[in-house]
C-alpha cells in the first residue's frame, strides 16, 4: 500500500488548524518492516505555522526523500484519531480546577503549632505538593502525597488535634487527610468553607477516576502524538499507567534519552525511555520463547502463552490484552504485542500472583459465624504502645478500612458523666466514647458490608454503662442488632449473609453491628440497658470443653495467647471441635507493653475465629494477618477449611499425618531476580543494598519452614539469584506463603526492605507479578522480584502412591 506523507500531514493539519507549533510525527514500524524513512520537515498549507517532522523509530534509512515522494510501507502509518489535551480529564471538574490552581492553607499540628502552607495539585493529576522550608530527605518525602495514598478525607473538626480548637476556628473551614499506613494525618484549615469542601470533594473525585480508568483511558489522557513531554509530564504518564520508577535512575535515563537536550522528550524518545525503564532480561527470555519471529507476539503467540499460564486463551482475551497494554499504536492496531507491551502486562495488576477471582467475595457466606476466621483488632484505639501511646479515632478508621470486623473498646468512667476509651491505669491518652462510636458508625461498612463485632471491655460504673447504652442506640440506630434474627436464635449463630441482608419493619437493606460485652475483673454490676444489647456474643468464662459443649453456641469465651496456645498444643482435637460451633476470642498477653503481637497462625490452626492483634504494630505477625484475609474480597471473613467446621472432626494441628486436611503438596520455588529494591530510610545516601530473599511457609507446625538466597553485594537495582527451593506442605489449605527481602548487614541486624504474604490456595499458575509491601502494609513501588514456581500434588491411596502433576510456573514481580 502506498501512502503520501504530505497527504498525511495535510489531513492532520486540517483536523487541528488552531495548532501553532512544531510537531514531530513518528512512523512506528515493526522491526521486520522492509523500509524505514529518513527525517524531513515541511509546512502544511492548512496551517502555515504548523510544521511536521517525520522521524523513523525502528530502522535507519539513508536515501533522501522529497515531501511528495510516495512511500511504500507495510503496514501503513496510522493516523491518530484524537489528541486530548494534557488535563482534559481533569480541568472539566470545578473542584479539581481549584486544586490545580493551588490554595493557601494553615497546617495544624497543635493549638500552638500552626503554619501557613500552599497546597497544589500537580499536572499529573495524582500528586499534591505542599510547600515547606525544610530540606532533609525525610522532609522532602513528606512535602507531597499521592491521592492514591489517602485513606479518607474527614471534613470539619474530626481529628483529636482539631477538636482542641473547637470554638476558636470555623468548623467548616477544616479538613483532615488520613493516610494509609503509618504516615501521620494532615490537619488543614482553609480560608473558606467552600475551599475546604472543594479540596475534600476533589481528592475523592481524583481517587475515583484513577481507580476506574482503564489502561487505554490512562494512555489517552496524554497526547503523545502531538506534543513533547517534560520529565514531570512523563513521570505523570507512567504513574497513571502503573509504572513507577526510581527517581535518580529515571532522571539520568531521561537525560540520556533527551537527544535534543531541550528538557523534553518527543514520542520516539518516550518509547526509548519506556523501553529502557521496562527492560527486564528475565521477561525478555519468556517473550522470545513464545514469539515466532523474536520481535513481536502475534495473537496466536499470545494465545499459546496464555494457555500455558492456565488462563483464558481465547482470541478475544488476547486481543483485549493487546489493546490494554500495548503502547505502540501500530502494533496495537495490527494485533501485535511488543516486548514493552508484554512487560507492561506482566507487571500489571491483571497478572498478579494473587488469584483475581479471590479478590471478590467468592466464598459461601451463609454458614455459621463460627465457621469463619474473622479479622480482629486488639486495643484498636491505640496508635503505639500500651503505656504512653496516643489514643485516636483514626486508629479505628485504619482498622475498619483494612476490613477488620471486630474492634475493641476499653471503656472507663470519664468526666461529667461521659465514658472514655483508653488503656486504664496507664499514661495513654483518652478519647470520648461518643467520638469512637460516631467514627464507627461512619466507617463500619465502607470496606466490608458484613457484620461488625464491637468488643466492649467494661470498667464503667452502672450509671455510665447506661450512658454507653444510650449512645450506642442513638448513634448506631438500626445498624445495631438489639434482638434475635429469628425464632431459633439460641440454637445457632447467624451467618454473615443473614447479618447483611436483614429486613426490619420496612423492606430496606442495612448492616448489622453485633455487641460483644465482657466485664473487667472487679466489675460485678451490669447495667440492664447495656446487657439488653448483647444478643449473639455473650462472653462467659471457659470451664472446660465438656461443659462448653452443653452451652448454646451464642456463648463465647476469651483466651489469653498463652491459654489458647496451651489448648492448641495439648488438646488440639477438642479445641478444633469446640471452635466448630462456638466463637473463641484470643488476645495478646498483658506483658506486651510495646504492643507486640503473637503468632496468629497457631490460633488459626486450632480453628479460633477472633484472633485479635495489635493492628498498630507492623511486623511478621501482621503480615500473616493481611495474607490470611487477603482473599474473599478483603471483607474480613474467610471461610475455614471444611475439616475445621465439623463437630466430629479428628483434626489435630500437632499431628496431621493421614488425618483430615492431610494433602501433602510439594512446592518448588525458583527465585530468579529483583529490580529497583529500595534503600532503608535511615541508610546513608551513598550506601547500596546487599539484598537477599527469604521464602517462608507458615501453617501447621510441620509445615513451618523458611529458606534464604545468598546475598548479592552492592546491587539493589537488578540483583539476580537463580536459587531453587523445595517445600512440602502437609496441610496446604491452612498454609501461607511469605516472600521477604532484606538488606544484608555485616555489623548489625539485617534491614527489612519489603514482603508479600498470601494463602497457598490463592496462588495462580504461570509467570506472575507479586506485589511487594512496606512494613506497614502499604505498597512498595517500583520494587520487583521474579520467581518461578512448580507445584506437585501427591495423592496417597492405600499402599499405592498416585502422582498428580500440576506444574505451576510462576514469576512474581514484587513491583506495583
Amino acid at each position: 500500500m502506498a501512502i503520501n506523507l504530505k497527504h498525511v500531514a495535510d489531513e492532520i493539519a486540517s483536523r487541528y488548524p488552531v495548532l501553532s507549533l512544531s510537531v514531530s510525527i513518528f512512523l512506528s514500524l515493526p522491526c521486520y518492516a522492509p523500509l524505514s524513512v529518513a527525517p524531513f520537515l515541511f509546512c502544511s498549507p492548512f496551517s502555515p505555522s504548523l510544521s511536521f517532522t517525520f522521524i523513523p523509530t525502528s530502522l535507519s534509512f539513508t536515501l533522501p526523500l522529497s515531501p511528495s515522494s510516495p512511500l511504500h510501507l507495510s503496514p501503513p502509518f496510522p493516523l491518530p484519531s484524537h489528541a486530548p489535551s494534557l488535563s482534559v480529564l481533569l480541568i472539566e471538574d470545578e473542584d479539581v480546577k481549584v486544586m490545580l490552581k493551588g490554595s493557601s492553607m494553615v497546617k495544624v499540628r497543635s493549638p500552638r503549632w500552626q503554619r501557613r502552607r500552599t497546597l497544589k495539585l500537580l499536572d499529573d493529576g495524582v500528586t499534591v505538593w505542599c510547600e515547606s522550608d525544610k530540606f532533609s530527605s525525610r522532609s522532602k518525602a513528606q512535602q507531597s502525597f499521592s491521592v492514591t495514598d489517602v485513606e479518607c478525607v474527614r471534613e470539619g473538626l474530626q481529628s483529636e488535634t482539631l477538636r482542641q480548637l473547637t470554638g476558636s476556628i470555623p468548623e467548616g473551614q477544616c479538613l483532615t487527610v488520613v493516610f494509609k499506613g503509618a504516615r501521620k494525618s494532615l490537619d488543614l484549615r482553609c480560608q473558606t468553607d467552600e475551599e475546604a469542601q472543594r479540596w475534600a470533594r476533589g481528592i475523592r473525585t481524583l481517587q475515583e477516576r484513577v481507580e476506574n480508568m482503564t489502561q487505554k483511558e490512562k494512555l489517552d489522557k496524554y497526547p503523545l502524538w502531538l506534543m513533547k513531554l517534560s520529565y514531570e509530564e512523563v513521570q505523570g504518564l507512567l504513574t497513571m499507567i502503573n509504572i513507577d520508577l526510581n527517581e535518580e535512575y529515571a532522571r539520568n535515563l531521561f537525560k540520556k534519552c533527551d537527544r535534543s537536550c531541550d528538557g523534553r522528550l518527543d514520542h520516539g524518545e518516550i518509547e526509548v525511555f519506556c523501553r529502557e525503564l521496562l527492560r527486564r532480561p528475565d521477561l525478555d527470555t519468556v517473550f522470545s520463547r513464545y514469539s515466532a519471529n523474536g520481535c513481536v507476539l502475534s495473537t496466536v503467540d499470545l494465545k499459546d502463552f496464555l494457555k500455558d499460564q492456565g488462563e483464558d486463551s481465547s482470541l478475544i482475551h488476547a486481543q483485549s490484552l493487546i489493546l490494554s497494554y500495548e503502547l505502540n499504536e501500530w502494533a496495537q492496531k495490527n494485533g501485535y504485542m511488543t516486548p514493552n507491551g508484554f512487560t507492561m502486562y506482566m507487571l500489571s495488576k491483571e497478572n498478579n500472583v494473587f488469584d483475581l477471582d479471590h479478590a471478590r467475595v467468592y466464598q459461601d457466606m451463609t454458614r455459621s459465624l463460627a465457621h469463619y476466621f474473622i479479622s480482629s483488632s486488639h486495643n484498636t484505639y491505640l496508635t503505639s504502645d500500651q503505656v504512653t501511646g496516643y489514643s485516636s479515632t483514626e486508629a479505628y478508621i485504619r482498622a475498619l478500612n483494612q476490613g477488620c470486623r471486630c474492634v475493641e473498646l476499653d471503656c472507663w468512667d470519664g468526666d461529667k458523666g461521659e465514658p472514655v476509651i483508653y488503656h486504664g491505669h496507664t499514661l495513654t491518652s483518652k478519647v470520648p466514647f461518643t467520638e469512637v462510636i460516631e467514627t464507627i458508625a461512619e466507617y463500619a461498612f465502607k470496606a466490608s458490608p458484613y457484620p461488625l463485632i464491637l468488643s466492649l471491655e467494661n470498667h464503667c460504673s452502672v450509671e455510665q454503662q447506661a450512658v454507653m447504652a444510650r449512645h450506642l442506640r442513638s448513634i448506631l440506630g438500626d445498624m445495631l442488632l438489639t434482638k434475635p434474627l429469628n425464632e431459633q436464635q439460641l440454637q445457632s449463630l447467624p451467618s454473615p449473609e443473614v447479618g447483611l441482608l436483614l429486613y426490619y419493619y420496612y423492606t430496606f437493606l442495612f448492616y448489622t453491628t453485633l455487641l460483644l460485652f465482657y466485664n473487667a475483673p472487679g466489675v460485678s454490676k451490669l447495667s440492664p440497658e447495656l446487657s439488653d444489647l448483647v444478643v449473639y456474643t455473650r462472653s462467659v468464662p471457659f470451664k472446660g470443653f465438656d461443659q462448653a459443649a452443653k452451652k448454646p453456641p451464642t456463648e463465647m469465651s476469651s483466651f489469653s495467647e498463652s491459654e489458647a496456645l496451651k489448648y492448641v498444643k495439648e488438646s488440639g482435637k477438642h479445641f478444633v471441635r469446640h471452635n466448630s460451633h462456638q466463637l473463641s476470642r484470643i488476645y495478646p498477653s498483658g506483658q506486651r507493653l510495646q504492643s507486640s503481637n503473637y503468632d496468629p497462625q497457631d490460633m488459626w490452626n486450632g480453628g479460633c475465629q477472633i484472633v485479635a492483634l495489635n493492628f498498630q504494630t507492623a511486623g511478621e505477625e501482621m503480615d500473616l494477618n493481611r495474607g490470611r484475609f487477603l482473599p474473599n474480597g478483603l471483607c474480613g471473613y474467610v471461610l475455614k477449611p471444611s475439616f475445621l467446621t465439623r463437630p466430629d472432626c479428628n483434626f489435630n494441628p500437632e499431628n496431621t499425618g493421614g488425618g483430615p486436611g492431610h494433602d501433602p503438596t510439594l512446592l518448588t520455588i525458583r527465585v530468579i531476580s529483583a529490580q529497583q529494591l529500595p534503600k532503608p530510610e535511615w541508610d546513608k545516601p551513598s550506601s547500596i543494598v546487599d539484598p537477599q530473599v527469604w521464602v517462608e511457609t507458615h501453617g501447621v507446625p510441620i509445615d513451618n519452614n523458611k529458606k534464604m538466597t545468598p546475598r548479592v553485594d552492592n546491587n539493589g537495582f537488578n540483583p539476580r539469584w537463580d536459587c531453587t527451593f523445595n517445600f512440602t506442605l502437609h496441610v496446604p489449605e491452612l498454609a501461607l506463603v511469605r516472600f521477604m527481602v532484606e538488606d544484608h548487614d555485616f555489623t548489625s541486624r539485617n534491614d527489612f526492605l519489603g514482603q508479600f504474604t498470601l494463602p497457598f490456595t490463592s496462588l495462580r499458575t504461570g509467570y506472575r507479578h507479586v506485589h511487594l509491601l512496606k512494613v506497614d502494609g502499604s505498597s512498595l513501588s517500583p520494587t520487583s522480584l521474579i520467581t518461578c514456581f512448580q507445584g506437585v500434588t501427591y495423592l496417597f491411596l492405600t499402599e499405592k502412591i498416585t502422582l498428580k502433576r500440576s506444574w505451576i510456573k510462576f514469576c512474581p514481580n514484587l513491583w506495583l
